[in-house]
């Protein structure tokens, strides 16, 4: 194979060949889904499809995640390219039906990490094959914790990815509602930040058939939820956007009785860090001062979650370029989605770009399809091969002409 072939279609070739293997290790995975940070069952098997490589590995002090450094041969022109698959499961019940699905209870692979994973294991193992036609340095990040557990901050704060640093990182992410082998991305922000919002409103409590005299904080925290509607819909931007959603309220032991406090719970999601900035402050100010103003007290507080995933411009180019060089369907994304993605911490540190791959399974209907996070979502797992080829293609272009 001659990495200057702009085809490049050899990696086609060679995903098909990573194909059974990869199957049988996603399908192991998927039935010992594990959660969290401490993915160690999952870090074991990864290893152990990546035994005799000539690959350098690294782990931290603070999760199970793993990086696994390939150093070209052919004459390293200095550039380092990073490709993520993270590895850590859903805390829910599956109900596929799959003679693979989830072993223990209350576990499931819902959102396709189990096939990240084997996807970036059969492009070790199939970059790895080529090591001495490589200009350049491969980083593989096996990440746990993504959902919702910061794994990419902790890998980054235990240093691991300043052992090899790359120039661009780039991460593939299926979904079962877009058709099979289909290439999504978009420059500039692709993922929203999510920040979890909590409030607690406190009045006086007392006799519910004697409001006056009491300091009802039920209807202040009502009041609390629709101020933060309006001043999303008259202060914010539309082209800007922010979501804040109150989807947790707690008060009262009683029909008769007026509590003391409220709690409320929500999520706070936004497209620039300028916006998010602009939304932490006003939901501070509007509840204490709707408190304020009913002689109620109320204290709010932002726990701060994943950045937004911001996409380079010329890493999304480079996906889109490979995409239709390897004769991916390649389907621009209109707009950004508002869940978020921890991958947002890598590309906050390196330039690249984050992206979807179709996996809806044969004879589905992708606008239907279970979604990710979804108990009964499944994937059409021949796609895994075509994943394969994108993280090589990607990771060989870019060794090799860098952004351009």
């Amino acid at each position: 194979m001659s990495l200057d072939d702009p085809i490049l279609s050899d990696w086609t070739a060679a995903g098909e060949a990573e194909l059974a293997d990869i199957v049988t290790l996603r399908r192991a995975i998927h039935a010992e889904p594990e959660i969290g940070l401490d993915c160690r069952r999952t870090t074991d098997k990864i290893k152990a499809a990546l035994a005799g490589l000539p690959l350098e590995y690294h782990e931290g002090k603070s999760t199970s995640g793993l990086i696994a450094i390939l150093r070209g041969q052919k004459g390293d022109n200095g550039r380092t390219v990073l490709l993520r698959g993270d590895m850590d499961a859903l805390a829910m019940e599956e109900e596929t039906g799959l003679p693979f699905a989830s072993t223990i209870p209350g576990r499931m692979h819902a959102c396709g990490h189990d096939s990240h994973t084997a996807m970036l294991v059969g492009a070790a193992r199939a970059l790895s094959a080529r090591r001495d036609q490589l200009p350049g340095t491969v980083v593989f990040m096996f990440q746990p914790g993504e959902e919702g557990h910061h794994g990419a901050r902790f890998m980054i704060d235990d240093g691991l990815l300043d052992v090899a640093a790359p120039d661009a990182a780039f991460a593939l992410h299926i979904t079962p509602n877009a058709p099979a082998g289909v290439v999504i991305t978009r420059a500039g922000s692709i993922m929203a930040s999510a920040d979890t919002v909590h409030v607690v409103v406190r009045g006086a409590g007392g006799h519910a058939a004697m409001p006056h005299d009491c300091i009802d904080p039920v209807p202040v925290a009502c009041e609390i939820v629709t101020a933060f509607q309006t001043y999303v819909a008259r202060a914010i931007a539309v082209t800007d956007p922010a979501v804040l959603s109150i989807t947790k309220i707690e008060a009262g032991s009683a029909h008769n009785i007026i509590p003391g406090e409220v709690r409320m719970l929500g999520t706070l999601r936004t497209l620039s860090e300028a916006t998010r900035t602009t939304m932490r402050a006003a939901v501070k100010r509007i509840a204490e001062n709707i408190a304020a103003a009913h002689g109620a007290t109320a204290e709010a507080w932002i726990d701060e979650g994943y950045p937004v995933t911001v996409n380079d411009p010329r890493g999304a180019a480079l996906i889109e370029t490979v995409a239709g060089e390897l004769g991916r369907p390649f389907a621009p994304m209109p707009q950004p989605m508002m869940g978020a993605e921890d991958f947002s911490y890598v590309l906050r540190k390196f330039p690249g770009a984050f992206a979807f791959l179709g996996v809806a399974p044969a004879g589905s209907d992708p606008a239907t399809n279970p979604p990710l996070h979804n108990t009964r979502m499944t994937i059409e797992e021949s796609v895994m091969a075509k994943g394969v080829a994108m993280h090589c293609a990607v990771a060989t272009r870019y060794l090799q002409r860098g952004f351009d």
